[in-house]
């Protein structure tokens, strides 16, 4: 791990306030910031350092900032994104998350997306991986990054195999709504536009939250992961996880985009199969599939599912050859493939064309 640079804050204050906003900048940072078109334009500048420097992003007027840095106001915090620490507790408990805030928030109305990391994963490595930051300074949304204790999982897995952790204002599901209800009341937020994604665990414990609570998000993205009710306990987790569960009976739920790569020996693909004849229950829709490759070579199925007005409703993507990762992630994120398709980017263009109480295509 690299060492944290020291940084005299007096003199970050000094250029600060003498308008050499650049120099306060690159102190801050320890060195100037490089950009690195493979990882979305932005790219760490200290390996490893989690909660002092998540990574660098553009602010406003080409400034560099480094969001989760304590800059004790040498950067206006209007003037740049923020990665806040929190934490949320309830009857079943605790979880801290972090919630990333763009600089174009100015408490206007914004779209929230909740990221569920998977095994052994934190907030800070799974907001990396997925570059979701850059996308949201990009897109001006808010992104929340729950975290899942050592202390309720070993792995700091999300025990979406636990039968009692598969119900509405229960466990984990309770502490995971909890969040998103709370950054809907502390900031502006669309409630017509709430979605939720995770990988792996986090992406079953993702298809769960929609299951449980299809009134409160919008969509959902799960990725490498299984149904909601695909397993009830550990020994049927991992029979689910290398040929598939018998997911949970549902109505129709909510508009599910599902990534999943063909070679996963983690989470097999049926899983990803399982988890949109769940969302799609006994919906009628009209069928689409194409084949393509993405500008790295990476080859890929996609299939559409429309409903009568037209509105894709279900996608799923089968990466050709892909593993247990977030497909086009950094490699400065744990479990990423940042040869893939740009999953990140699909999911936040599908989730846009879904919001509640939407009734056009």
């Amino acid at each position: 791990m690299n060492a944290i640079p020291t940084i005299d804050m007096a003199e970050v204050t000094r250029l600060t306030r003498a308008g050499r906003l650049m120099e306060a900048t690159a102190l801050l940072q320890g060195r100037a910031a490089p950009v690195d078109h493979d990882t979305g334009g932005f790219k760490p500048v200290v390996a490893g350092a989690g909660p002092i420097l998540d990574m660098v992003l553009p602010a406003a007027g080409g400034i560099w900032v480094a969001p989760g840095l304590n800059t004790q106001g040498a950067v206006a915090r209007d003037e740049a994104p923020r990665f806040e620490q929190h934490t949320f507790a309830n009857a079943a408990g605790s979880r801290a998350y972090k919630l990333f805030v763009p600089s174009g928030y100015h408490g206007q109305p914004v779209p929230l997306v909740v990221m569920l990391h998977g095994c052994t994963q934190s907030a800070d490595d799974f907001a990396a991986g997925t570059r979701m930051n850059i996308l949201a300074e990009e897109q001006t949304l808010l992104v929340a990054y729950p975290a899942q204790s050592q202390a309720a999982n070993a792995q700091r897995c999300w025990n979406w195999f636990n039968a009692a952790e598969q119900h509405r204002d229960r466990g984990e599901p309770s502490l995971i709504a909890g969040i998103t209800r709370e950054i809907m009341q502390d900031f502006s937020v669309d409630a017509r536009r709430v979605y939720i994604a995770g990988l792996s665990a986090g992406g079953a414990a993702a298809a769960t939250m929609a299951a449980v609570y299809p009134d409160l998000y919008a969509a959902v993205c799960v990725h490498s992961g299984l149904a909601c009710g695909a397993a009830k306990d550990m020994m049927s987790a991992f029979g689910a996880m290398q040929s598939g569960g018998a997911a949970r009976a549902h109505e129709a739920g909510v508009p599910t985009i599902v990534f999943h790569g063909d070679r996963d020996s983690t989470v097999n693909a049926v899983n990803g199969d399982q988890v949109i004849a769940q969302a799609k229950g006994a919906a009628e829709l009209k069928v689409s599939v194409t084949q393509g490759a993405g500008p790295r070579g990476a080859r890929y199925t996609k299939t559409v599912q429309t409903d009568r007005r037209g509105l894709p409703v279900l996608e799923q993507w089968v990466l050709h050859g892909a593993g247990h990762a977030w497909s086009g992630g950094s490699a400065s994120g744990s479990y990423t493939d940042p040869q893939g398709i740009d999953a990140s980017r699909e999911m936040l263009r599908f989730f846009g064309e879904h919001a509640k109480g939407r009734t056009d295509a």
